[in-house]
C-alpha cells in the first residue's frame, strides 16, 4: 500500500519516495516551507511537523535573536525591567594598564546549537563535536550512535525510517514493527490467518 505525500497529497510509490519526519515524501516535494529549497531527508530542521533549511530559514524564523544569528542580524533589545532613568556616570580617567591573564588551551568547539549550549547526542547523552557529528531527525548524533532502535545496525543520515523520534532500518525493522501485515510485509512475511478450527462464539 503506497502512502500519500504530505506536501502534494498524491500517492508516493516506493521508487520515488524519501522518508523524513516520519512520513513518505516525493523527492521534490520535500522542500523548505520558507524558501522552497529541495531538502535532503534528515538533513534539515523541523517545526510543527514542517521541514525547513537549517540556515538561514529555520534560524531566521525560530532561532534566538542576536548578533548575526536569528532573524534580526543585530541585537534585539527588550525593554529594560528597571525603569530607573537616572543617568549613569561614566568614568573618563584612563585606567592603568592591566595585565591580562593568560588562558590555557582552548577546548575543541562543540557549541553549534542556536542556544549556545553544546549539542548532546540523543543516544548516549554526550557532547557532539562538529567533526564527529551527523545530522538526522533534526538532531546531531555521533556517527556510531545513529543506529536502528530495534537491531542496532548503524544507519546513514536520511536513509532510514523514524517512529516517535527514534531511527529504524526501513527493512526489516520498521516494516516488521509498524508496516502493514500481509503478503511479504509486516511481521511474518505471509498472510496472517485466523485459526479455521475456532468457531465464532455468539
Amino acid at each position: 500500500m503506497a502512502s500519500k505525500c504530505p506536501k502534494c497529497d498524491k500517492t508516493v510509490y516506493f521508487a520515488e519516495k524519501v522518508t523524513s519526519l516520519g512520513k513518505d515524501w516525493h523527492k521534490f516535494c520535500l522542500k523548505c516551507e520558507r524558501c522552497s529549497k529541495t531538502l535532503n531527508p534528515g538533513g534539515h530542521a523541523e517545526h510543527d511537523g514542517k521541514p525547513y533549511c537549517h540556515k538561514p530559514c529555520y534560524a531566521a524564523l525560530y532561532g534566538p535573536k542576536g548578533v548575526n544569528i536569528g532573524g534580526a542580524g543585530s541585537y534585539v533589545y527588550d525593554t529594560p525591567v528597571n525603569d530607573d532613568t537616572t543617568p549613569v556616570a561614566m568614568e573618563t580617567k584612563p585606567k592603568a594598564e592591566e595585565k591580562k591573564a593568560t588562558r590555557g588551551p582552548v577546548k575543541a568547539a562543540s557549541f553549534s546549537s542556536f542556544s549556545g549550549q553544546p549539542n548532546i547526542c540523543p543516544r548516549c547523552n554526550k557532547t557532539v563535536y562538529f567533526a564527529e557529528k551527523v545530522s538526522s531527525l533534526g538532531k546531531d548524533w555521533h556517527r556510531p550512535c545513529l543506529r536502528c532502535e530495534r537491531c542496532s545496525k548503524t544507519l546513514a543520515p536520511g536513509s532510514h525510517a523514524e517512529h516517535d523520534g527514534q531511527p529504524y532500518c526501513h527493512k526489516p525493522c520498521y516494516a516488521v514493527l509498524f508496516g502493514p501485515k500481509g503478503v511479504n510485509t509486516g511481521g511474518v512475511g505471509s498472510y496472517i490467518y485466523e485459526d479455521p478450527n475456532t468457531e465464532s462464539q455468539s
